[in-house]
């Protein structure tokens, strides 16, 4: 026999069994730890029967399948209140294709197909309890994110428009789905959360869904004496180190290439705030804080604003770096990093993905808003907490500010 076939229907029957595992585990009636490999085992017969008498084979197969799993429900329907839903007879189908699948070149997608269905049966008292934890606006957060990657983003113009042909709508909202996305996992992970989490924790989160809107919670509860000065100091530090880690995974995604000579010096950076915040933290009090009040990153109105601030971005550094030089720049990189770090960074990032400006300039510039951010960030500690929250927080920040500045002179320029 072709090793090709066995090794089809060897794949048949491992799936079969998994999944098949999983559900004889959950007391299903329709089929178990016999029923499903025998139906993936048959679904690959078919496909290996289809090479030689066609697609019908498949569509035969697959209505016997159909009809298999229609006789066995017709027993629920003869039971008085029965709740249970139809997830055996589905996951039956697609292991039937899954297992056609395994006969042809698209096996590997046959062998996800049957890992997912086991691990997505598996899951199911988790996944249940996750949405029953969910309120109805992180439902429709999740919804709108839905909107703006599913929807507007396909039919974008996929072309440059525009002064300096740098505007184009695609990657313009591309940029928009990827800080949305990056937010909403930060805010429904701290939604999910017990009312009361660790420092570290709190500090993360708070990072993921806005490092400013952290620090200006935590201002003014040290203002209202909800929490100290030095665990809000620490806080809004973790919160600053976890925004600039939040950087990296931007240039990452948005330079391309170029990321390969941007993301050493950032990551340097990132280590040097990742230590301050390790030092204050081993000399601060570190009780329990509670979770601060985060907005939804979800809403349309917001992801639209931030489209409309990074093309407004990526447009004046164009500009600047046309009209007055590299040098012009960088007053747009502290501007920008007073108002956003993740537009001055996706937008630098795409500049040099394109070869507009040098990698070099670029992640000198995405450094530079990155500390303007944390100047910014103080001053609204001060300008809405206390001073001294503000003590707390002004040798950590010299410290960053000052090993920002060394790294930005002292690192070797290419070649």
């Amino acid at each position: 026999m072709d090793s090709a076939v066995i090794g089809a229907l060897s794949l048949a029957l491992g799936l079969g069994l998994l999944v098949g595992l999983q559900r004889e585990r959950a007391g299903s009636d329709f089929g178990g730890i016999r029923t499903f490999p025998l139906l993936t085992l048959f679904g690959t017969l078919c496909g290996l029967l289809a090479a030689k008498w066609g697609g019908l084979t498949i569509a035969a197969g697959l209505l016997a399948t159909a009809t298999v799993t229609l006789l066995a429900n017709l027993t629920k329907l003869r039971k008085e209140q029965d709740t249970r839903g139809q997830t055996t007879e589905v996951a039956a189908l697609l292991m039937y294709a899954a297992g056609v699948l395994l006969t042809t070149e698209y096996r590997p997608v046959a062998i996800v197909i049957g890992g997912v269905t086991a691990v997505l049966l598996h899951l199911k008292q988790r996944m249940e309890g996750f949405a029953g934890r969910l309120s109805e606006t992180d439902v429709g957060a999740i919804m709108r994110f839905a909107i703006v990657s599913l929807i507007v983003l396909p039919v974008l113009p996929d072309q440059e428009f525009g002064p300096f042909n740098v505007l184009n709508p695609r990657e313009i909202w591309l940029m928009v789905v990827l800080i949305v996305g990056l937010g909403l996992v930060g805010y429904v992970s701290f939604r999910l959360l017990s009312a009361r989490s660790g420092v570290v924790v709190g500090g993360i989160l708070g990072g993921l869904v806005s490092s400013t809107a952290t620090t200006v919670a935590y201002a003014r509860r040290v203002r209202d004496g909800g929490v100290t000065p030095s665990l809000a100091a620490l806080i809004i530090l973790i919160a600053s180190g976890v925004a600039a880690a939040r950087v990296m995974v931007e240039v990452a995604v948005a330079a391309g290439r170029a990321g390969e000579h941007m993301l050493p010096p950032l990551g340097v950076l990132l280590a040097l705030i990742a230590v301050v915040a390790c030092v204050v933290f081993a000399v601060a009090e570190k009780p329990d804080a509670e979770k601060s009040d985060q907005s939804n990153p979800a809403q349309l109105k917001s992801a639209i604003l931030f489209g409309a601030l990074y093309a407004v971005i990526l447009l004046v550094t164009a500009a600047a770096k046309e009209i007055a030089g590299s040098e012009a720049l960088y007053a747009v990189a502290v501007v920008s990093g007073f108002v956003d770090v993740d537009a001055i960074t996706l937008s630098t990032s795409r500049l040099a993905a394109t070869g507009k400006i040098e990698a070099d300039t670029a992640w000198r510039l995405i450094a530079i808003a990155t500390l303007a951010n944390v100047v910014f960030k103080t001053g609204l500690a001060f300008a809405l907490g206390s001073a001294a929250l503000f003590a707390r927080l002004i040798l950590p920040v010299g410290t960053i500010l000052a090993g920002g500045a060394i790294l930005a002179l002292a690192w070797p320029g290419p070649g």
